[in-house]
């Protein structure tokens, strides 16, 4: 049974690496980002509820009028 020749596999896989790592860049490249981002902040928003804008009475039972 022959021997697997594995000389020319270092320069095959460092020549794979560097053109990932050179397809990676490029795509990277493209890509433009702020240079100094600022925090925006935070806003918050009150949210206007039905029943916040009507006044509204919660009747316990024992405290309504018997009924006959």
């Amino acid at each position: 049974m022959p021997q697997l020749d594995t000389s020319t596999w270092f320069i095959t896989i460092l020549a794979m690496l560097i053109s990932l790592f050179s397809l990676i860049q490029l795509k990277f490249y493209k890509y433009t980002f702020p240079t100094n981002p600022s925090s925006t902040g935070l806003k918050t928003v009150k949210q206007t509820t039905p029943w916040e804008s009507k006044w509204t009475k919660i009747y316990s039972p024992l405290s309504l009028p018997p009924q006959s």
